[in-house]
């Protein structure tokens, strides 16, 4: 094969692997625009649904697209398109209303037209306190090996869907609250770890949740690691990730 040819063959394999790589971005960023976008989870709001350190999927197209549903929220059209409500019980990510950027991950108690209460620590919709059983404590474990155990309950919304909440502290600040009567359009969120988690409960810093500001549905769990290691440390990942969490489906 003469110089020119190989230089040729050279010209052509390149052009082939850069096509590749366009394509593979392309395909990327439909994915994460329309179907699944990573997040991480910073906060200890969810325990034990979701811990520090967990990496899930949440699914762009459960509840159809909004101006959130797409990179920096640029403003295309207002409202809904292919819209479907979240059910009660999803945990889902939306833009915090008072500023429409950061993202939160919390679960629908209050769906539009809901009244809502915390007496005591129990949730109350509509007049009717939620089934509250408590299990087993909850025990974490601090780098050191110290345990701490947490009161743990299982609690099931009206429609049926349970799901297991943290109670650290009795008759903490939010499990007394006023009457939340949930607008039209909206939607009620708390977290799992009541007494650690900002939510619905607090109008100045998260209140009622516009359905235009829901990002997606959490679906599974694709890598989880301790909170004191990081992503990126590949040499931790032998002792520090949580195998069992991985590909684990988020209820």
């Amino acid at each position: 094969m003469s110089v020119g040819a190989e230089k040729m063959e050279s010209k052509g394999s390149t052009r082939e692997t850069i096509r590749i790589i366009i394509h593979a971005l392309i395909l990327a960023l439909i994915v994460r625009v329309f179907l699944f976008q990573p997040f991480n989870i910073p906060s200890g709001s969810m325990i034990p649904t979701l811990l520090i350190g967990d990496y899930l999927f949440v699914s762009k197209y459960s509840y159809g697209y909004s101006r959130y549903s797409f990179p920096f929220g640029f403003d295309l059209f207002s409202g809904r398109i292919l819209g479907a409500e979240p059910e009660q019980g999803d945990v889902v990510v939306f833009k915090l209303p008072r500023d429409n950027e950061t993202d939160y991950i919390k679960r629908v108690v209050g769906m539009p037209g809901d009244e809502i209460q915390m007496i005591e620590g129990v949730l109350h919709i509509n007049g009717e306190a939620v089934d509250k059983v408590k299990v087993d404590d909850y025990v974490a474990t601090d780098s050191a090996g110290r345990e701490r155990h947490m009161t743990r309950y299982t609690e099931t919304l009206p429609n049926g869907v349970s799901y297991p909440v943290l109670d650290l502290v009795k008759n903490g600040f939010g499990d007394n609250t006023e009457l939340y009567k949930v607008p039209e359009g909206h939607f009620f969120m708390l977290g799992d770890n009541r007494d650690n988690s900002t939510d619905s409960r607090f109008l100045s810093e998260v209140g009622f949740v516009p359905y235009e500001n829901l990002v997606g549905k959490a679906q599974v769990i694709f890598f989880s690691i301790n909170e004191d290691a990081s992503f990126w440390q590949v040499w931790r990942w032998p002792t520090e990730v949580r195998w069992d969490r991985i590909f684990k489906a988020v209820h």
